[in-house]
């Protein structure tokens, strides 16, 4: 027992001293580089986005060794927008690591305090119910980004009603759901509507579906991006094909198209 806590304690000495040394090379390559010297928060943002997504990529692909280069470039970022803060006396990084402690410890009542909870749901909720209350919002929605992604802000949306209680029972009922949408679409599209009509049915329909993906424990986004991924792998392998027999793929008929497509699939 002793054995394990002596290498906690070294495991932790050792995190810790990576960290500071990040902290000194940031002061070092701030007052010396010049590329590093002339960042502002606002030229950082786009690269952050850029590196969030290359993260994002990495743990679609399960690759391991490319998840850890990209969070040491995400860490990078929050210790230069810590660094750049500092500069102008708004905050530096030990109050943003404070904060964030604070927040953990406020939002987890069941570990730090006497609530009691019986899954991860009841979690969720607790949290978003606190969390409204620490930032005082009138609705449980202001928390929302209004610049996400269409999908993952349904998503969200849906996610923060459900923490005050506003959703369905069971997949069952919101798998009807779906199918009243789609039904509605169809009217919609067969009864030659306004495109108006027609964009408002196949949102509710997509709204729906997302909700569904949230009931079967399915992220949408992640099961989006693989078909898309499927899809481009699957078509490059029938341009390739196509490449092969000399036949421009404009001039090869659908028929022979599938029979490419479906031997793509053997290699998924």
């Amino acid at each position: 027992m002793k054995t394990v806590f002596l290498r906690k304690i070294i495991e932790m000495e050792e995190k810790i001293a990576a960290f500071r040394k990040l902290l000194e090379i940031m002061d070092e390559l701030r007052a010396k580089c010049p590329w590093d010297k002339k960042q502002t928060l606002e030229s950082l943002r786009y690269l952050t986005i850029e590196e969030t997504y290359e993260l994002s990529e990495s743990i679609l692909e399960k690759d391991m060794e490319a998840i850890k280069k990209e969070l040491g470039d995400m860490m990078l970022h929050l210790v230069f927008y810590a660094k750049i803060a500092s500069e102008s006396q708004a905050f530096d990084i030990k109050d943003v690591l404070e904060n964030i402690i604070s927040k953990l410890i406020n939002r987890h009542p069941h570990i730090f305090g006497d609530v009691k909870v019986k899954d991860a749901k009841e979690v969720h909720n607790n949290w978003e119910k606190i969390k409204l209350l620490e930032k005082g919002n009138r609705s449980v929605l202001t928390g929302v980004p209004t610049g996400l992604p269409a999908m993952v802000k349904a998503y969200r949306i849906q996610e923060k009603a459900s923490g005050v209680g506003f959703d369905w029972e069971n997949p069952a009922q919101v798998w009807d759901k779906v199918i009243e949408e789609l039904n509605e679409l169809r009217e919609a599209v067969e009864g030659s509507h306004t495109h108006k009509l027609k964009e408002h049915e196949l949102g509710d329909l997509i709204f729906a579906i997302i909700n569904y993906a949230r009931f079967i424990e399915v992220n949408p986004e992640d099961a989006l991006e693989r078909t898309n991924r499927r899809f481009i792998n699957r078509f490059k392998y029938l341009e390739e094909k196509a490449r092969e027999i000399n036949k421009p793929l404009h001039e090869m008929p659908l028929s022979e198209m599938d029979v490419y497509w479906n031997e793509a699939k053997k290699f998924e």
